[in-house]
């Protein structure tokens, strides 16, 4: 009895590598298709030789796929997805450097905290495209607008994030390494930034979510390229299988940009900050 009891229990089998492959890329593979085999199922379904859903309501799968090579062809797909590109980079990168400095600032000193946090939360609660006619009317008709409106969406929630991770530091670890003797710009890189690294790449990747949304909506008013400007084009054209194209092409590539980003969660700091 006294070996029965003393017996190591069974540890639950780990799933192996080939089995997370499969869940990771296969399983979301097979959604895909089944969801576009239910489109194209939907849109081909007759009712006494009529489509139940007509072309003009909904194209088809094969409608939309047949439109992409005259897009490409032209040029104009390629040259609407640099375009929105261009503005999503220089408007997020510019709200993540001047936002995670100020949340920085904010987290790590109260007084700083008390005096900006009311207007911090104040900007962040009105929604981007309501600066649509300032921005408009301050720059006018191009990039700079877009670019403003992606900034606004992004530089809050960017400093609320850091702010708030900041403020979460345990105290201790500050007193430790005060007593080791750290100072400065040394304290932030070997103890602030390790610790709220993992909660700004989490915000980086929502943020950038979001950023990618307002430009989308951006350019349908105060552009005359990108993705969002097609997608309002091709409507006034009465060519949805267009709107289709570039919303499954938006989509793509919002995914593609959060993957990049994940891809941060890679380096070691992150690992640590996570495990710690």
């Amino acid at each position: 009895m006294s070996t029965l009891t003393n017996a190591p229990t069974a540890e639950p089998a780990r799933p192996t590598a080939p089995r997370r492959d499969f869940a990771a890329y296969v399983l979301p593979l097979l959604v895909l298709l089944a969801a576009l085999a239910l489109w194209a199922g939907v849109t081909s379904l007759r009712v006494h030789g009529h489509l139940l859903v007509p072309t003009y309501d909904t194209p088809s799968p094969q409608a939309v796929a047949e439109s992409a090579p005259g897009e490409l062809h032209s040029g104009r797909l390629v040259k609407d997805t640099v375009a929105s590109l261009f503005r999503f980079a220089v408007g997020f990168s510019l709200a993540v450097g001047l936002g995670v400095p100020l949340g920085l600032g904010m987290g790590s000193r109260p007084r700083l905290r008390a005096a900006l946090l009311p207007g911090v939360n104040f900007f962040r609660c009105l929604s981007p495209l309501a600066w649509f006619p300032f921005a408009i009317i301050w720059f006018g008709i191009g990039d700079a607008p877009a670019i403003f409106l992606i900034f606004m969406a992004s530089f809050f929630p960017m400093a609320l994030t850091t702010m708030a991770a900041v403020a979460n530091i345990p105290a201790v670890r500050f007193r430790v390494a005060r007593d080791y003797g750290f100072q400065g710009g040394e304290l932030l890189t070997r103890v602030t930034l390790p610790a709220i690294l993992p909660q700004v790449i989490t915000a980086l990747r929502v943020t950038a979510g979001i950023a990618w949304v307002v430009i989308v909506a951006a350019e349908m008013v105060g552009c005359k390229d990108g993705l969002g400007y097609g997608v309002y084009d091709a409507n006034n054209a009465l060519r949805l299988d267009l709107v289709a194209l570039y919303m499954a092409l938006i989509g793509t590539l919002g995914v593609g940009l959060d993957r990049l980003l994940a891809q941060l969660t890679r380096l070691p700091g992150v690992q640590w900050g996570y495990e710690h």
